[in-house]
């Protein structure tokens, strides 16, 4: 099977690789990751003016016209720089929230505006009960006239402070593990009744816990009490998404390992000349090869019309991904010695951001037993 780009994709690839080796090493991302707003405005414009933002929509709505491999492009470049703008909440998950189950006219309203940067998002899903389970929820949801009201908390938000619109997932129906009765909501980011607790990860993104206190919901996204298959579409999409960011962060820690291994000196030559430490590199650079595979796999799949289809690969692709990631983590850590984690080299830093990958919808335990279950 021939996994080459096309002209316009390699163009596009040769874009963010520039940006991302020329403007953003771990300086830099380090000091936007400190700021206040936890990311760079100029660069998300940046970004929007490039044509980043839109390369994976439909070219009625502004974008180029691209899909999943666009997004793969630019996502493992990402991952390559370990870029802080809110990228994936936006253009991977609420756009695809809007393509999937927007009405014609919310789309033609806030798709052109956020190929253009004037519209960031975030996707709202997690409970505190819930764990990876996208169908337990206790949100709730009540008809008031013509719209919705919405009251209770989730948490874990990504990029909520930054978002003008917040995509989410709430109970209209049934019990609280039903995956009947689950609608997806649209809520402006400012909407009365809405506050929110901000906060940096570990891996130096911020996130926020949410509480809804009669929230008046804009629209609703999908079918209500069918909006289950919606969330697992878009997630689907997310999941291929970040397997392309950790690949990208994988493909950083295999080269500065190796690199490190060639100048580290122990018995008067350098330590990658031992076969103990090859045979190690040699294993790091099979999992890296592993995870792109299904990586690959994933992303083509999400064209795949057969949902369980579709289900069965992004569970492979997390279980894959999840594996090679702390292999690949470990192994570049324990290889630098002590020195590995240092807040001053980028090793740790790469392996913080895999290891919240993993644990994102799901981590390698969750998706391999939901994998042996399909």
């Amino acid at each position: 099977m021939d996994f080459s780009l096309n002209e316009e994709q390699q163009l596009l690839k040769d874009s963010v690789d520039r940006f991302i080796r020329e403007e953003y090493d771990l300086d830099k991302r380090r000091e936007l990751a400190g700021s206040s707003d936890g990311y760079s405005e100029e660069n998300w414009n940046k970004m929007a003016e490039l044509g980043w933002l839109g390369a994976s929509l439909p070219e009625e709505y502004g974008g180029f016209g691209g899909g999943p491999v666009e997004t793969m492009v630019v996502m493992e470049a990402f991952g390559r720089g370990l870029v802080v703008e809110p990228y994936f909440a936006t253009v991977v998950l609420g756009a695809n929230f809007l393509l999937q189950g927007g009405s014609e006219a919310l789309k033609q309203d806030l798709l052109p505006k956020l190929a253009e940067g004037k519209v960031k998002m975030a996707f709202a899903y997690a409970e505190r009960q819930s764990r990876y389970d996208l169908h337990d929820v206790e949100f709730k949801a009540e008809k008031s006239g013509d719209s919705y009201v919405l009251n209770g908390e989730k948490g874990v938000v990504f990029h909520a402070a930054a978002a003008d619109k917040i995509v989410v997932s709430a109970r209209t129906g049934g019990g609280s593990r039903d995956a009947k009765g689950i609608t997806v909501f649209l809520v402006d980011g400012g909407a009365n009744g809405l506050s929110r607790r901000d906060y940096p990860t570990v891996d130096g993104l911020r996130a926020s816990e949410l509480t809804f206190d009669n929230v008046q919901a804009e629209a609703v996204l999908g079918e209500v009490d069918n909006g289950l298959s919606l969330i697992e579409t878009v997630v689907q999409h997310g999941i291929a998404a970040v397997s392309a960011e950790a690949v990208g962060c994988m493909d950083v820690l295999l080269d500065t390992t190796n690199e490190y291994l060639k100048t580290r000196e122990q018995f008067g030559q350098p330590i990658g000349k031992f076969q103990a430490v090859q045979h190690r590199m040699a294993d790091m650079f099979i999992k890296c090869e592993e995870a792109r595979s299904m990586c690959y796999l994933a992303t083509m799949k999400l064209d795949e019309s057969e949902a369980l289809e579709r289900a069965k690969t992004t569970s492979a692709a997390k279980v894959q991904i999840g594996e090679s990631a702390r292999f690949v983590g470990q192994q570049s850590v324990q290889l630098h010695g002590g020195m590995g984690m240092t807040d001053e080299m980028n090793v740790g830093h790469y392996f913080k951001r895999l290891t919240m990958i993993d644990t994102l919808f799901g981590d390698h335990n969750y998706h391999l037993k939901r994998y042996s279950d399909m």
